[in-house]
């Protein structure tokens, strides 16, 4: 990754998070994904007792699809190595993307009767304000909070391999930003001009593989 790159991913990479104060809540809602560091980072939260339950969502997703077992079965292994007991958990294991992830979980709480007032959204870095978006439309009872692993780009991106990788996923997600929110799958977020011009630049530069096609 060169440095023009680079410093178009930094852009996309902080505009993606979002890191509000942490507030006792009901229920710590775990998006699944591929990288299991954001299930480690949820054990973080519980044992931190910010909420007493990890709900964890996840079946197979796009990078995903080769595993064995659903992320959410994955990402409660590595929870569970880590000191959270599965009585502290409830998994949901079919979503495929972040809607599904939000309304399977909800549907599920809601047949056992377990009340959502607050709830701390627990994502990769770069999933944080869409996934908040995503929640807020999609489930728009509670009041959402959002954390995730504290890390930088560079570190988060320490191989090529996954540089490439995240950078691809950052840039699709920074379209769904817009374009979800005009179909009415997610609440509108701002998104300035620098941050859409270093996500065109990075189109321009063949970074498309997650961006949706014929869409602007």
């Amino acid at each position: 990754m060169n440095s023009t790159v680079r410093s178009l991913a930094e852009v996309l990479w902080d505009y993606h998070r979002l890191a509000p104060a942490l507030e006792r809540s009901d229920v710590i809602l775990v998006l699944g994904s591929h990288d299991t560091r954001v299930a480690e980072h949820a054990a973080k939260v519980w044992h931190g007792g910010w909420a007493p339950l990890l709900a964890i969502s996840g079946g197979r997703g796009k990078v995903t699809e080769s595993w064995a077992d659903s992320e959410a079965e994955v990402f409660a292994s590595v929870a569970e190595g880590l000191g959270v007991p599965r009585s502290a958990m409830i998994l949901e294991k079919q979503a495929t993307n972040t809607g599904e992830n939000v309304t399977r979980t909800r549907d599920l709480l809601t047949r056992q009767g377990i009340p959502v007032e607050r709830a701390i959204l627990v994502a990769k870095p770069y999933m944080a304000r869409r996934g908040v978006a995503t929640a807020a439309k999609q489930w728009p009872g509670p009041r959402w909070l959002v954390s995730t692993p504290e890390i930088s780009f560079v570190d988060y991106t320490a191989d090529e391999a996954t540089a490439r990788t995240t950078l691809e996923l950052m840039v699709g997600d920074l379209q769904r930003i817009r374009v979800y929110a005009e179909l009415g799958f997610q609440i509108p977020m701002d998104i300035p001009g620098n941050v859409w011009q270093a996500y065109e630049d990075l189109v321009a530069l063949g970074f498309t593989k997650y961006v949706i096609p014929d869409v602007p």
